[in-house]
């Protein structure tokens, strides 16, 4: 269906087939009257993750939320789920102190407020099914896009770390992690600053061991944003995040003992697929940057602990 119709489907009046203005997925801005609307699409099973973002809004999380229309919001179109958002003005992130420990903080509540079951029925994290030819593939298109783009990876010894992280993966299965209800997929170009930060994407919400959560906004929170520098977190700044983070949040020692291997393993999960994956972010020479600390910090991660 095209992105005309759907926005037509929410009662919204559009001449021209619209623009997404998100190049890996549907994302269209709309006006009606003085308001501005996101539609976007969403879970297919949308009515846990409504409720579950309804809960966090009512409990003062800055998150959007369905808005109220004359049509169903969300629906499903055809075999998609889309909802209507309100479009958040405000400033996007840049790598300044107060605007770090304040999306740590951010997510800490969230965390803080999660259920101790999955109540809101998210869809389970259970991806700890690696296996050496899905490794070996993503590894040979990686190496291919490195060539291309000029980039200085070692793929021998990329394929050899990815295996024995592999190999942990049951171990980290059978741990005794504590998860939670999260919105998942936190990264800054999911935050808008108001000036506080203002969570505009929660569709990915995922009930997920929490440190992998928190491994994720580690290695990649500063993808995919112009605002944000080609890098990691500096070891400073990862100390400045975690503060904000922990000012809601105490870590427990199953989760701090297992913390070197969750990051791993989201990296397994999450980076080792996006540089496989997507040849356009290779074309960007920032992200060769990030990719090559990416890299690095896989090897070693010991400057990013759980200690502030």
């Amino acid at each position: 269906m095209t992105g005309k119709k759907i926005i037509q489907q929410f009662g919204f009046e559009e001449e021209d087939e619209p623009k997404s203005i998100y190049p890996f997925s549907p994302v269209y801005k709309v006006k009606a009257g003085d308001q501005d609307y996101i539609i976007k699409r969403t879970q297919t099973n949308y009515k846990g993750l409504i409720n579950y973002t309804r809960m966090l809004s009512s409990e003062g999380i800055p998150v959007v939320t369905p808005v109220s229309l004359t049509e169903d919001n969300p629906q499903l179109i055809e075999d998609d789920a889309y909802v209507v958002y309100p479009f958040i003005h405000g400033s996007s992130y840049g790598a300044k102190k107060d605007k770090i420990y304040e999306a740590g903080k951010l997510l800490g509540k969230i965390h803080a407020l999660s259920p101790a079951e999955n109540q809101y029925g998210l869809g389970e994290y259970d991806v700890y099914d690696f296996n050496e030819e899905e490794v070996t593939e993503s590894v040979e298109a990686i190496a291919k896009h490195a060539t291309k783009f000029q980039a200085d990876i070692d793929a021998n010894k990329l394929q050899k770390k990815f295996i024995r992280i592999m190999e942990n993966q049951n171990a980290l299965k059978n741990a005794e992690l504590p998860h939670v209800a999260t919105p998942h997929d936190y990264k800054a170009n999911n935050l808008i600053y108001t000036p506080s930060p203002y969570l505009i994407d929660p569709d990915n919400a995922t009930w997920i061991p929490r440190i992998f959560d928190l491994a994720l906004a580690l290695l990649l929170f500063h993808n995919e944003l112009e605002s944000a520098p080609d890098r990691l977190f500096t070891p400073s700044e990862w100390r400045t995040f975690l503060s904000g983070y922990q000012s809601h949040i105490q870590l427990t020692e199953p989760e701090i003992l297992a913390w070197k291997q969750a990051v791993e393993h989201v990296f397994l999960d999450e980076v080792m697929w996006l540089m496989a994956e997507f040849e356009e972010d290779w074309e960007q020479e920032s992200q060769h940057g990030l990719f090559k600390q990416l890299i690095d910090v896989l090897y070693d991660n010991s400057s990013y602990t759980l200690s502030e």
